[in-house]
């Protein structure tokens, strides 16, 4: 059996290059003798597939349309189109490209819903559609949405199990970070501006309500880090997870901070991959902050994560309550109490070993989804194919 797998979303982002390999690592732990072509968009790098092909050989990767031999190809091998996990139905074009040259069966794995008509349409035809929040799944059973199967089921990242040790060891030891003394914070804007690193025009829109937004959405990490170092006197590293926030670390978290609280605080000020970047993850004593797939990566891998969320990130954040994590998110719209935050915080470094255990918790949850979902979907591929 061969499934074209369409993931990949962007390049300048850790999260979005990570469901690639997580989905990779899925379908190598549930369906075996598989194999697997991934539809990656075309900003993929050369070096991301290295990584990837260093824990997955034989994956084949396409990238563009139809019109290219090699896509046509992967379309006519494949028995099955997978759309992996994502921010909604990000590869609509591609399946309906699919679509065109196939009446083979299609499903979804781990999105959030919009609504959108065309992507409803595809959607409903679907054997299955798993979502990542179980606010999209009741959006979706309100709107209609009609596919074979329809249930929550996690981002596809949890999964994550790249690791570069030594790109990790090197950085820690240049930054003088030692293994189970550092917590990582990582910043956000409300709106991603991808008019600083690649060819997209400059939104003003977007850019006014970012420096609208940013102070009262970094202070509370600030004042977090800042109460946290005075406490235990434990380093923090500030991290990116897309390009854009190696800058932000910088204006919003580093150069706001005192002086004296400077000294135990690493920036980073290089872009990494997602391989390094677990490694390095895996060997602190958890993260907090604006972003989504850094934590998510982090509870895949049984440490402990803070999400703060707004309205912007959609609902996906609210998969923390799905997956029993409720104290360990927050609504930067409703107000974050700094107190309440730097406590849980500071219970990484003063009560690692239950904050580490409750990391577990969600995991071992997280892999109980896992294993009943991809049951139901090797199911269906013994049967109809």
């Amino acid at each position: 059996m061969e499934i074209l797998l369409r993931s990949s979303w962007q390049a300048v982002n850790i999260g979005d290059i990570a469901h690639t390999p997580a989905m990779l690592a899925l379908i190598e732990k549930y369906l075996s003798n598989t194999k697997v072509t991934v539809w990656a968009s075309e900003d993929i790098t050369k070096e991301i597939i290295k990584m990837e092909h260093k824990r997955f050989p034989y994956v084949k990767f396409v990238t563009g349309d139809s019109t290219k031999k090699e896509v046509m190809d992967a379309i006519n091998r494949a028995d099955f189109f997978l759309h992996g996990s994502g921010p909604y139905l990000a590869g609509a074009k591609e399946l309906n490209e699919f679509l065109k040259y196939s009446n083979k069966p299609y499903g979804v794995f781990g999105i959030t819903y919009r609504d959108n008509p065309e992507e409803n349409e595809l959607l409903s035809g679907a054997q299955f559609v798993y979502f990542r929040d179980s606010i999209s799944l009741k959006s979706a059973q309100n709107k209609g949405i009609c596919a074979k199967v329809m249930k929550f089921g996690p981002d596809a990242a949890f999964a994550t199990d790249l690791k570069n040790e030594e790109k990790a060891e090197i950085f820690l030891k240049d930054k003088q970070l030692k293994e189970k003394e550092f917590i990582c914070c990582i910043p956000r804007l409300r709106f991603t501006p991808y008019w600083e690193i690649r060819n997209t025009p400059y939104d003003s829109s977007k850019d006014y309500y970012n420096q609208l937004k940013k102070e009262q959405d970094h202070i509370y990490l600030r004042k977090t880090i800042e109460k946290v170092i005075r406490k235990t006197g434990i380093k923090v590293l500030i991290c990116p997870e897309d390009m854009t926030q190696i800058k932000l670390g910088k204006e919003e978290l580093y150069d706001k901070l005192p002086e004296n609280i400077k000294k135990n605080v690493v920036l980073r000020d290089t872009f990494w991959l997602t391989d390094e970047a677990v490694s390095i993850y895996k060997k602190s004593l958890g993260l907090f902050g604006n972003e989504m797939h850094s934590p998510i990566m982090c509870i895949g891998n049984d440490i402990p994560a803070v999400v703060c969320r707004w309205k912007e990130q959609t609902s996906k954040g609210y998969m923390w309550k799905d997956i029993g994590l409720s104290e360990w998110l927050y609504d930067t719209d409703e107000g974050i109490d700094i107190n309440d935050l730097s406590e849980n915080i500071l219970k990484f470094v003063t009560n690692q070993n239950e904050s580490q255990e409750k990391a577990k918790k969600a995991n071992n949850l997280v892999k109980k989804y896992y294993s009943e979902i991809m049951k139901e979907i090797k199911m269906f591929f013994d049967f109809k194919i």
